[in-house]
């Protein structure tokens, strides 16, 4: 089958509002929520994790049916495993009494690719505008077969090792994350310590690489884009300022936390939900299981999916992973029109 090509590339600088949704897996990044931003001038992003390629091909298609304005998809980077059989039965046996308390069995712990290699020809046939990719980068041939489909590859780094490394391989352009940011780190190394430098001082260290730089964390009011601009991004990335929109697909206990500032006081880095650092509200489970949680993502992913979706059918906020970045007191509820016009610098 003949794959057809677009005549350029895409371009940060051609966007008319110089921001990106960013992707969210789980559930917060629907096809209808990446059409509206990237029909509203800004670019949406579909979020591929934990999803089959035939489920991510779907999405591709449902946006094009509803929008013929860029839009790109992002990708997780499968990894070695980091954690071995003793480290997950121990924390198994830690989550026994929350499972229990939930009538549901804890999940497989298994490591997998995602679907990677699937989700890869998929890509090269349907050719979206944009390909980003979190927690590491690919082969550099899987790059290079990607941009020779005409498709922008950005690379999430969090600091200059990880930037340099992602130009090596030939990335387009860099979403530069911050420890401000909601969710999982894309940080390269899975086991590592979560970074410290904040956005605007990883931004000052890569003004010199000569590539479009992408602001993420922590951006959810004007205000936040425009310094972020101001430190040298082309745009800037929101996650969190999309969780309330009406066009996400934000679980309702998640939505009412983002609204509850006096329950739901500050955020937190953990392991305990997936065993990768995420930032998310601090809510019960993670004081319980902050201090025996190891790393080892995907496995402890799957191990606590059955609990976290029993939580958020039980509306329990206290046992989910409540993905927030430090801005989500200004997170505002509304079409995503609405939203993407409060991020405007």
């Amino acid at each position: 089958m003949s794959i057809k090509r677009k005549s350029s590339r895409f371009s940060f600088e051609s966007l008319s509002l110089p921001v990106i949704q960013a992707p969210m897996a789980g559930g917060p990044s629907t096809p209808a929520l990446a059409a509206a931003v990237s029909g509203g001038g800004g670019l949406g992003f579909l979020a591929a994790g934990y999803k089959t390629a035939d489920a991510m091909k779907a999405e591709i298609e449902a946006v094009r049916a509803l929008t013929g304005a860029p839009f790109g998809v992002n990708l997780f980077v499968p990894q070695p495993s980091v954690i071995g059989a003793e480290a997950l039965q121990q924390y198994a046996r830690s989550l026994a009494p929350d499972a229990e308390r939930f009538g549901v069995s804890l999940g497989e712990p298994r490591h997998d690719d995602d679907d990677w290699d699937n989700k890869v020809q998929v890509l090269l046939e349907l050719a979206p505008a944009v390909v980003s990719f979190t927690f590491d980068i690919p082969e550099a041939a899987v790059i290079e077969a990607l941009k020779g489909q005409d498709i922008c590859v950005v690379a999430t780094v969090t600091g200059r090792g990880e930037a340099l490394r992602a130009l090596e391989a030939g990335s387009d352009a860099l979403c530069v994350q911050g420890p401000e940011a909601g969710g999982h780190r894309g940080t390269f190394d899975a086991a590592g310590p979560a970074p410290e430098v904040g956005l605007h001082g990883i931004l000052a260290e890569l003004r010199d690489l000569e590539v479009p730089l992408i602001a993420a964390g922590g951006i959810t009011t004007a205000d936040d884009s425009r310094a972020a601009l101001a430190v040298g991004a082309v745009a800037v990335q929101a996650g969190t300022a999309f969780l309330r929109a009406d066009e996400a697909g934000t679980k309702a206990a998640h939505r009412a936390a983002l609204a509850a500032p006096d329950r739901f006081t500050t955020t937190a880095v953990t392991r305990s939900f997936s065993g990768r650092n995420a930032r998310g509200l601090l809510n019960e489970f993670m004081r319980r299981h902050d201090g025996d949680a190891p790393h080892g993502y995907p496995e402890i992913h799957h191990l606590t999916t059955p609990l976290r979706a029993a939580a958020a059918a039980a509306g329990d906020p206290d046992w989910l992973n409540l993905w927030a970045g430090v801005g989500y007191r200004s997170t505002i509820e509304g079409s995503a029109a609405s939203i993407l016009a409060s991020l405007r610098p």
